[in-house]
């Protein structure tokens, strides 16, 4: 395949990513799994990124195109949408068609023959580990997979933003005291069952950012009362008793998980939690997913210091974790979270800015002190 690539950030990752697709994919085959899509190679890699970055700043009737991109061949999406002619894959191309295929879950379909690509159509559907360009803003582009027995997020695998590369490091997962949610959302070969806990605060923090008003989410033991010790009384929105709409949802069996409707409903109770973070306040839920109230003000429990240094780090490869004051991390939202996990330890904080930036905060046995993960590349 020979293309001129004038977008350097293509060639930059395209190894990585080739790698990284190859690994996964050929343990997955060694795993007895059958589904699953094709390995892209370097220069399909290469040639998909470029061309999907100058799509993405072109306008089409004044607007910004948004699409997203899979790299398959026809017979393996199931009940496409195939075009009679197989278009181009030039930047142009993308561009008239983006409109009819901007929403969720459409992607169309790109494969190559003798070398050059094409786009022979749409697909629903996706093979395991399929490789997606999706285009969120104009010189945004994220590559993403859909996830073995996966529902819901993507797993993501690079960001770029123009000129900065963002490749996300698997081996976050390793580090002291990561929460299972960051586990689960990094989770690149581990199969994926949506209704296990960790899982479902992905979803929730997907749906927590989608709304793009900010809010703050924190997760706290069933089995005990002392988080509310850092509310402001009285809790002007508790709930009595919890809705346990999400609980009830989540307790079916993973046969039942398969189906659309579980599907659709689980959607529906997530987006109803995660739309009440847009009320000013924190939403509470307990790690049961029972809604115990929402708007909450949080305040410092008597006698316990001010938080003062926090570890802040990002899941990608050559970030740095570094201690800072609370502040680096935020405004007044993440100054809240930060002094309600170091007040109470065993609980969980998620705070998304209305400007896209999402930080997990969690309290850190090994090193006492509170942990702020940066996970907007991952969310997209």
């Amino acid at each position: 395949m020979k293309r001129s690539i004038t977008y350097q950030a293509a060639r930059q990752l395209s190894a990585t990513v080739e790698n990284l697709f190859e690994k996964n994919i050929l343990a997955a085959r060694e795993d007895g799994r059958s589904n699953l899509a094709p390995v892209p190679d370097k220069d399909v890699i290469e040639a998909m990124v470029d061309t999907t970055f100058w799509a993405s700043i072109r306008r089409e009737e004044g607007n910004t195109p948004k699409s997203s991109l899979a790299y398959l061949p026809p017979e393996l999406a199931d009940k496409p949408l195939l075009f009679a002619q197989r278009l181009p894959f030039y930047s142009f191309s993308l561009t008239k068609l983006a409109p009819g295929v901007e929403r969720p879950g459409i992607h169309l379909g790109v494969w190559q023959e003798d070398g050059e690509l094409y786009i022979w159509g749409s697909t629903l559907s996706l093979p395991d580990y399929c490789m997606v360009i999706e285009v969120t803003e104009p010189g945004l582009l994220v590559i993403k997979y859909r996830r073995v027995d996966g529902f819901g997020k993507f797993a993501n695998v690079a960001v770029l933003i123009g000129d900065q590369i963002k490749l996300v490091d698997e081996n976050s997962i390793n580090l002291p005291d990561c929460p299972d949610m960051l586990s689960s959302i990094l989770g690149f070969s581990t199969p994926s069952y949506w209704n296990k806990s960790a899982n479902v605060l992905v979803q929730l923090a997907v749906s927590m950012r989608a709304h793009g008003k900010g809010g703050a989410l924190l997760i706290v033991p069933s089995d005990s009362n002392q988080w509310r010790d850092s509310m402001i009384l009285p809790l002007n929105y508790e709930l009595s008793p919890p809705y346990s709409g999400l609980h009830y949802v989540l307790k079916q069996q993973h046969e039942e998980a398969a189906t659309r409707s579980w599907q659709t409903g689980l959607k529906r109770e997530i987006d109803n939690i995660a739309g009440l973070t847009a009320i000013d306040g924190a939403t509470v839920i307990n790690d049961q997913h029972q809604l115990l109230t929402f708007g909450a003000k949080i305040g410092r429990v008597g006698g316990k210091p001010v938080v003062d240094k926090i570890f802040i780090t990002e899941p990608i490869l050559g970030g740095k974790a570094i201690v800072e004051h609370p502040s680096k991390a935020g405004g007044t939202r993440h100054l809240s979270a930060a002094q309600f996990v170091y007040d109470q330890p065993t609980c969980l904080a998620l705070v998304a800015s209305q400007d896209g930036r999402f930080t997990v905060f969690s309290w850190s046995t090994c090193d006492q002190i509170v942990q702020a993960y940066r996970i907007e590349s991952l969310l997209l």
